[in-house]
């Protein structure tokens, strides 16, 4: 091929234009909905309106596709034509297209979606020009059907992404998910494909969740495979990798995290974000873009999962700081540190959370931003660090402390706030504490002089002032601080001495100013002592004065730093070593030495030590006289009075406790506490010494202490010093609660805004405080209780919410303590409390909220219960009373006053509501004797709900569910009895029945269940009504837990009812009818997957031996046999055994007979009332009954057990076929019964009897059959024939035991056939014998061969009975099929009487069809199994009954039938023979008319096309007659219809065809030659007519011939010349209709002759002289009625094109422009014509003769026929389009 061919075959390739008519349709038959052959025929607007109503249904679910309305779906839509559209508006609509499929893409499932985008293929042909985007539109749905139609239309060459589906549209199977995720792994242009259409469908929100899961899914096992793709154990080259990894994957994943309307791809990005982090191996910085990526384009929604992301990305990254943007966006995060507790229950969290603090902690120092402070303090408090982690943070956080300068923190917040941050992580508990205080004294620092250095740069600058003065004004200039300092002192020596004590008047202005001076000079021993020295402290009065004792004392039980804490315990120590306080007694400082050794930090606790030790040297020997108690007087408030001990006592508790205690309470805060309570707890010692205290010290100790508890007012002293007095009860009869209970009424007479006052100043939690003093009260303490109960009702501590909730919860915490007296009586008044509404709201306030929240969590005992159950009597009685009978008139008319408000009624309600939850939350079960109170509370809830209009259901519940509880315990114990008389049946029935509560009548159910287990007699009698309102209610629920109810209500309650029926002595079974209707009624409401385990528990609980059979009737009765019910049925049978089976078939079988009886007693109980004397009504209830036996019957699980049992040889067998004879003998009976023999009852009865019979094995059965046809009844020998040929059909053709037993039967069928006089018994028995032959004939040849013999003999086929006959041709055909060569010898006699009986079968007015069909059936078996039986007489016999039964008009089967007996003769009987055969049975054929010759040459056709060319060839002559005859079917007139004579004429061309194909040019040209000399001289010169009819038929072949043939038979035109030369010269002189017809054809063929040829045959002189001159000549007639200008005009124009040299042209030509001086108008309208379609078809090679037009054409522009010039004109203007000018100059 050239190189010019070849660019010009691939562009041909590559183009979407065709003009080839079959590539065209083809493309048109493209369809996701039609089949090709359908999609073909149709048109645009067919498809249009198809496709229309999908689109406006998805306009319907979507308002966004109406845009596409005036564009795709535009009327104007239906003319596009993308082939003639530029490539600008291509590219126009591939945008409406794309985003069209986009829309589309989430309701592919949908039909309407699919319709539409039909319209894009068929019309806008998508699956070509936008091939890419509509399958990345079905990619996500590829294993639906419509992807695989998809990938049948796709075109040869689809986009490179998607080449992997090349092997999928081969074979058209959907490709696997595997195959896609390979593909995206192995080709980046296929995951580029699917991640860019996923990009767009969410950059236009078109995006759905099926798409974002599978580009998800996909991504993630991609990234997966790439990974482990691209994994090298090369450094640089892993390195490469990850970088081609990155630039594939990276420019995806961050357009798809910043989608923010589509949080699904988001999430499923960070899904791939998470592997590659996890198993990449990344870069930090590549991480670290990542994580900025994620935050940059995170959203509320997505915030969770980002976070998880992080951390997950956190821990491949290196242990730093997080970037500036990640760590603003996780500063935004509410919440952050509880939310990274709640991830770190899944994920490890530790390192995004280290390198979040590390990033805080910078900016905190760099930027002074204090915000993140909080943040760092809840991530190391929140377990989510590690310890490594914790210190690295805590190191940070104090150098940050030493960097911060005044620059970034100018007014010393910041470092305020870290110091405090600081100081309480070193105090923190627990393992963090641990950690922070081990990091401390790792790197060796002084987090005390650290404290003080922020302290003093933070605190505000100390201003002492005389007292007039108020404040000093914030804007001082700060001067230096050494000067400040000595200013203050200056002032500070000014102040006025103090001698008061700090604890009884608290000048809280002058000690604020104190303390900050005192810790901005606590660092410095020097200012120390000047400070110490001061006048205002008064040093040198310490042991008169209490001012500067109780200062130190009061400083460090305060919140400061330990320091100074420290340094105010050294100034108390080094106060008592002096000797003028040996004389003094120092007790007073106990408690507060007692405060400070439980000081967190151990240096206080060292300083504290040193205290007591130092006072311990004051109480080592008892001095003469008694000392003076300093602080006796004025210590506190002169109200208060202090319980101070004796000089033993004091020395007991200092050297007996506290120093004992010391170097413990150093290691621990809490042991100087602990060692206190069990110093107080008991006067005998643990270690079994001598040194105890005694029971009058222990006393003196408490009242000691709980003196000074009530007496100071620090409340963390008071705190402290609770923790060991409130774990003692009690010391010789004084409680704490008598000690300690003015502290409770002190707290509780503050108001809110001065006890937060005292809170806030010593930064103490205020429920802490609230619980110690609350604690003070103890069980049985009546005093306690009482003011307990008069704080709760005091407004004042009402407004007090967390004291509130102390006070109740105290009440919880000594219940168990209490008597239970006390415990009557708190709980009564709980309840009254908690049924109080507030004043001015009808919502429950604090205190009614509390009560009842401390009664639902006490345990509440037996007595209790009942007393509330008992209150609510009353209540429920008030509620349901009816109004005062007494009226009074209003207005005229009488109106009752109702007595209840609506008020009171839902007061009522809310207690009882209240108290039946108690009940239930109190163990229901045990508390049984509750059982009495809470049924007569059910009971007046009753009542009550018809007060209120209200279900009640809650209330009902509540009760319920507590007596359900309770029945267990009457069970187990014989004590405890249920009263039957009660009436509690009555109560649960009425309950049942008005409610119309699931939860309410399940638990009444549940109820009555259990009381029939428990006690049968309190519900036995009122169970009827039960079962009844089960039907119509709770039975119709889905949930599992009314299953469970009903299927307890059967189990419980039906046997004991059984039981008490069987003792009755009635009829069990009628007596429980109405029980059985209510669940039978019920069946259609129950949910399905619910009604068949509920029924066979039913049946279970009946009994299925007494009861399974009446359930199966009732069923049918009901519901009617339909499939459903039957099927239904046929499952609840099955779950019994084969006994029980057997025993419920034979009592329906009594149950039907019942029916029929003259009284029938059974059936009237179970089954609906008719008349019994209504023959119809009988029948019809009966009938019903029978459709169910069979399928009854038919049970597979019956057949299998059974013919498991029948095998054996025991007992159990015995009783089966003891119970399937009786069922047996009642099926046979019921059918003889006369009542059955009505048509359907009788059908009924012989279809349970074949199933009863086919449960038996082959081989038992046809023991059993060989018994019944000795029998003398025919009818049901009859049967049983029939019953086996169902058999043979179900039976398996590899069963060698049915084979056998079969096979061995047939001779006894042979006999059957052979000896009986009863035509239907014959006609069974060939039946069976044509099911046996045709499944296991072939292992016994010589029995079935007999069998043959039989059928085919007189006694059989050569019967009189129609139907005998055609089951033996049937029967026969099988045979042949079966025996093949070993029937040969049976066809002499079996082969004419089937002739005879096809003749047969057409004869008579009426022919007989299925005599006709088996005939020829049994000669379609010979022709296609052995065929060489069929030859000579039989086959021309065959054929001419064929062409009889065509003729006869019979239906299609028959037709049918004998068509395809033809096609096996056509195709498989010998050429020689069956060519014979058709040459002399042409004739006949024609005589039979159009039907039979239509179909002789259909078989002619099908032999032409199976046999092969050898056998053709040899058979010429025949060919050769047979389609001469047919030529001549024209002349003949056989063929009276024309439209028939052209069907056939067209049929034998086609036909000859099929001929010519097989023959070569040697054997087919004397054919052709013959032919044409056979239609011009085989009829006498005389008749013209024939001939010139012979010459139609035959121009009609040679057209048909030289059409399809084409350039390869142009040289047989040489026959045809001199005959069409001469047809065309004499029939130009005739009007003759059939002249007229043939030169017609003869034009035609000459029109094709001249359009194929390819060799030049026409230019010749010799051909074209010959032909040219008459075809020409033949516009002189043009104006005659018989014209043939139709015609005439394109052969001279092919005759132009193939003649193609100047001198023809000119010749035609010039002959042409002579006809324009014709006289006749219609000649020259002709001859313009033709011109027109010369110049049209040649141009400028036509026009090189237009100077002699020209003259011509002048002439004709003043013709005078309007058309003529008309005509010449568009001539002229076809004439200016060829040569591109104007003829304007020329004509002139």
């Amino acid at each position: 091929m050239s190189s010019l061919a070849s660019q010009l075959a691939q562009i041909a390739a590559n183009s979407r234009s065709t003009l080839n008519t079959k590539v065209l349709k083809a493309a048109h038959s493209k369809s996701l909905i039609f089949e090709p052959r359908v999609a073909a025929t149709q048109t645009y607007p067919e498809i249009y309106s198809i496709c229309l109503e999908g689109f406006e249904e998805l306009c319907n679910l979507d308002s966004r596709f109406t845009k596409f309305a005036q564009s795709l779906w535009s009327e104007q839509s239906q003319e596009a034509d993308r082939t003639q559209m530029s490539a600008a508006e291509n590219a126009a609509l591939d945008k409406h297209v794309e985003a069209f499929l986009h829309l589309c893409g989430s309701r592919l499932r949908l039909m309407p979606a699919i319709k539409a985008i039909e319209w894009l293929i068929r019309r806008f042909r998508v699956h070509e020009f936008n091939t890419a985007a509509l399958i990345a539109t079905f990619l996500p749905y590829h294993t639906i059907p419509a992807f695989v139609t998809l990938l049948s239309i796709l075109p040869a060459n689809i986009p490179k992404e998607y080449r992997f589906l090349d092997p999928y549209i081969r074979s058209l199977t959907a490709p696997p998910r595997a195959a896609i995720v390979q593909q995206a792994t192995n080709r980046p242009e296929l995951l580029t494909a699917i991640s860019q259409y996923t990009l767009d469908s969410c950059k236009y929100q078109m995006e759905y969740p099926g798409l974002i899961s599978f580009w998800g899914g996909v991504m993630v096992e991609a990234t997966n495979g790439l990974l482990d793709k691209y994994r090298s154990g090369r450094r640089s080259i892993q390195i490469e990798n990850d970088n081609a990894l990155m630039q594939q994957l990276a420019p995806v994943l961050s357009d798809a995290m910043v989608m923010k309307s589509s949080p699904g791809l988001q999430i499923a990005s960070y899904m791939v974000v998470t592997i590659l982090a996890a198993k990449g191996g990344l870069a930090d910085n590549a991480l670290t873009a990542f994580m900025d990526q994620l935050v940059h384009g995170w959203t509320p929604e997505t915030m969770r999962p980002g976070l998880v992301t992080l951390c997950i990305i956190s821990q491949h990254r290196s242990a730093k700081q997080l970037s500036a943007r990640v760590t603003k966006a996780l500063l935004k995060v509410p919440e952050l540190a509880s939310v990274l507790n709640e991830i770190a229950k899944d994920y490890r969290v530790d390192k995004l959370a280290n390198g979040l603090a590390l990033a805080l902690v910078d900016r905190l120092h760099k930027k002074g931003d204090v915000r993140s402070l909080p943040v760092v303090n809840s991530l190391l408090l929140g377990n989510v660090l590690r310890e490594k982690q914790i210190k690295v943070v805590y190191k940070s956080l104090l150098v940050a402390a030493h960097r911060i300068n005044d620059q970034v923190d100018q007014d010393g917040a910041i470092r305020k706030e870290l110091g405090t941050i600081l100081v309480s992580l070193s105090q923190a508990s627990g393992e963090v504490g641990d950690i922070v205080r081990a990091t401390i004294e790792e790197v060796d620092f002084d987090i005390d002089a650290l404290e003080l250095t922020l302290g003093a740069s933070i605190r505000p600058k100390l201003a002492v002032e005389d007292a007039t003065e108020a404040a000093v004004e914030e804007t001082t200039l700060k001067v230096d601080k050494e000067a400040e300092l000595a200013q203050n002192f200056e002032k500070l020596s000014k102040l006025k001495a103090q001698t008061a004590s700090c604890f009884a008047e608290e000048p809280l202005d002058l000690l604020e100013e104190l303390y900050s001076l005192f810790l901005s000079v606590a660092a410095n021993e020097a200012n120390l002592q000047k400070f110490d020295e001061a006048p205002v402290l008064s040093r040198t009065q310490a042991p008169t004065k209490l001012f500067y004792a109780s200062f130190y004392m009061r400083l460090w039980c305060g919140s400061l730093p330990a320091l100074a804490k420290v340094a105010a315990l050294d100034h108390v120590k080094n106060l008592l070593k002096d000797e003028e306080f040996a004389k003094l007694d120092f007790q007073a400082v106990v408690p507060y030495a007692i405060v400070a050794l439980s000081d967190p930090a151990k240096k206080v606790r060292r300083a504290a030590a040193e205290l007591v030790t130092v006072l311990g040297s004051f109480y080592e020997s008892k001095p003469s006289k008694a000392r003076r108690v300093w602080g006796s007087e004025g210590l506190y408030a002169k109200t208060t009075s202090v319980n101070w001990m004796d000089f033993d006592a004091t020395k007991s508790l200092i050297h007996s406790v506290l120093i004992p205690s010391l170097e413990e309470s150093l290691l621990h805060e809490d042991h100087i506490l602990a060692a206190l309570t069990n110093a107080l707890e008991s006067s005998k010692s643990k270690d079994g010494d001598k040194k105890h205290l005694s029971h009058a010290t222990r006393l003196a100790i408490f009242k000691f202490l709980s003196s000074h508890v009530v007496g100071t007012p620090l409340i963390a002293v008071k705190l402290r010093l609770l923790q060991p007095l409130n774990q003692i009860k009690s010391i010789s009869g004084t409680s704490r609660t008598d000690l300690l209970l003015p502290l409770l009424q002190w707290w509780a007479r503050l108001s809110e805004a001065e006890a937060q006052q005292l809170l806030a100043r010593e930064s103490v939690d205020e429920a802490s405080v609230n619980n110690a003093f609350v604690d003070v009260v103890i069980a049985n303490n009546e005093a306690g209780l009482k003011l307990i109960f008069e704080l709760i009702n005091d407004s004042n501590v009402v407004a007090r919410n967390g004291l509130v909730q102390s006070l109740f919860g105290r009440i919880q915490k000594i219940w168990s303590s209490m008597k239970a007296e006390t415990q009557f009586s708190t709980a009564r008044a709980l309840l009254t409390l908690s049924q109080a509404v507030h004043p001015t709201s009808s919502e429950p306030d604090v205190v009614a909220t509390e009560a009842a929240d401390a009664l639902h969590k006490v345990e509440l005992s037996t007595d209790i219960l009942l007393d509330f159950l008992e209150s609510l009597y009353d209540d429920i009685k008030k509620a349901t009373e009816k109004p005062a009978t007494k009226r009074r008139r209003v207005g005229g008319s009488e109106k009752s006053v109702d007595t209840q408000s609506p008020a009171d009624v839902s007061a009522s309600l809310n207690k009882a509501t209240f108290v039946l939850e108690l009940v239930q939350e109190s163990k229901p079960a045990e508390h049984p004797e509750l059982l009495p109170s809470l049924f007569t509370t059910l009971s007046e809830l009753q009542h009550l709900r018809t007060v209120v209009g209200s279900e009640l259901g809650y209330l009902q519940s509540l009760v319920l569910s507590s007596l359900l509880a309770m029945i267990p315990a009457y069970k187990d114990s014989k004590e405890l009895t249920i009263d039957p008389a009660a009436g509690h049946g009555d109560i649960l029935a009425s309950c049942i029945q008005r409610s119309s509560s699931p939860t309410v009548i399940n638990a009444a159910l549940l109820l009555v269940a259990s009381l029939a287990r428990t006690a049968p007699d309190v519900v036995l009698h009122s169970v009827m009504p039960i079962f009844t309102f089960m039907g119509s209610s709770v039975l119709k629920q889905a949930d599992d837990y009314s299953a469970h109810v009903v299927n307890q209500t059967v189990k419980e309650v039906i046997p004991p009812l059984i039981e008490t029926f069987r003792k009755s002595r009635r009829n069990l079974v009628a007596s429980t009818a109405e029980l059985l209707t209510s669940f039978v009624v019920a069946y259609e409401h129950i949910p399905s997957h619910r009604k068949q385990d509920l029924f066979i528990t039913l049946i279970e609980n009946l009994g299925p031996e007494d009861f399974l059979f009446a359930v199966l009737a009732m069923f049918v009765d009901k519901y009617g046999a339909t499939d459903n019910m039957l099927t239904f049925t046929t499952q609840i049978i099955g779950s019994f055994s084969v006994e029980i089976q057997l025993q419920t078939l034979i009592k329906h079988l009594e149950l039907i007979s019942d029916i029929f009886k003259p009284k029938p007693v059974l059936s009237a109980a179970l089954l609906t009332k008719i008349d019994s004397n209504s023959e119809q009504d009988v029948q019809k209830l009966a009938l019903k009954q029978l459709h169910l036996l069979p399928r009854l019957l038919s049970n597979r699980r019956l057949k299998q057990e059974i013919s498991a049992l029948a095998e054996k040889d025991d007992m159990e067998s015995v009783k089966i076929r003891e119970l399937y004879a009786q069922l047996l003998e009642s099926v046979l009976t019921l059918s003889s019964n006369p009542k059955t023999k009505e048509k359907a009852l009788y059908k009924s009865c012989g279809e349970a009897l074949t199933n009863l019979l086919n449960l038996l094995s082959i081989a038992e059965f046809i023991k059993s059959v060989e018994a019944l046809l000795d029998r003398p009844n025919l009818t049901l020998r009859q049967k049983v024939l029939r019953a086996l040929e169902h058999r043979v059909d179900s039976e398996s053709i590899n069963s060698p035991k049915s084979r056998e037993a079969l096979l061995a039967f047939l001779p006894q069928l042979t006999a059957v056939i052979r000896e009986s006089d009863d035509m239907n018994y014959k006609h069974t028995a060939v039946n069976c014998v044509d099911k046996i032959a045709e499944k296991y004939g072939k292992k016994d040849l010589d029995a079935v061969a007999a069998a043959a013999a039989t059928i085919a003999g007189e006694s059989c086929l050569g019967q009189s009975s129609r139907e005998l006959r055609v089951m033996a041709l049937l029967c026969l055909a099988s045979l042949v099929d079966v025996l093949q060569d070993a029937i040969v010898p049976v066809l002499p006699i079996a082969t004419p009487k089937a002739l005879d009986c096809l003749g047969e079968s057409i004869k008579g007015e009426k022919p007989d069809g299925a005599l006709h069909n088996a005939a020829y059936a049994f000669m379609a078996a010979l022709a296609q199994h052995i065929p060489y039986m069929i030859s000579g007489a039989y086959l021309d016999r065959l054929l001419a009954c064929s062409n009889a039964s065509a003729a006869a008009g019979l239906d299609e089967e028959c037709r049918a039938n004998r068509v395809d007996c033809l096609q096996f003769v056509a195709k498989l009987i010998d050429g020689k023979v069956l060519f014979t055969a058709l040459d002399k049975n042409f004739n006949n054929a024609a005589a039979c008319g159009y039907s039979a010759l239509e179909e002789y040459l259909q078989i002619l056709g099908t032999a032409l096309d199976k046999h092969p060319k050898s056998s053709i060839a040899k058979n010429t002559a025949l060919f050769t007659g047979i389609f001469l005859n047919a030529f001549d079917l024209r002349r003949s007139g056989v063929l009276k219809s024309a439209q028939e004579l052209e069907k056939t004429e067209l049929l034998v061309n086609e036909t000859s065809l099929k001929m010519i194909y097989k023959l070569n040019d040697a054997a087919f040209r004397p054919m052709f030659s013959h032919l044409m000399e056979w239609s011009t001289t085989g009829l006498p010169k005389s008749d013209t007519a024939g001939k010139a009819q012979r010459q139609v038929s035959t121009y009609g072949f040679l057209q048909h011939f030289f059409e399809n043939l084409k350039s390869i038979v142009t040289s047989y035109a040489s026959y045809i010349i001199d005959s069409a030369v001469k047809v065309l010269f004499e029939s130009s002189s005739t009007g003759d209709e059939v002249l007229k017809t043939l030169r017609s054809r003869v034009l035609r063929t000459l029109n094709k002759c001249f359009e194929h040829d390819q060799d030049g045959f026409w230019q010749a002189p010799a051909h074209f002289n010959a032909v040219a001159p008459v075809l020409v000549a033949q516009f002189a007639h043009a104006a005659r009625a018989d014209n043939c200008t139709d015609d005439l005009i394109p052969a001279v124009v092919e005759l132009a094109a193939a003649a193609d040299s100047k001198e023809h042209h000119k010749e035609i030509n010039s002959a042409l422009l002579k006809h324009l001086r014709s006289e006749q108008a219609a000649v020259r309208l002709a001859v313009i014509k033709c011109q027109q379609a010369l110049t049209s078809r040649l141009g400028e090679e036509w026009l090189q003769s237009l100077p002699e037009m020209l003259p011509f054409i002048s002439e004709l522009q003043d013709d005078d026929d309007e058309v003529v010039e008309r005509e010449n004109r568009r001539w002229i203007v076809g004439i200016e389009e060829a040569l591109g000018e104007s003829l304007d100059n020329m004509l002139q």
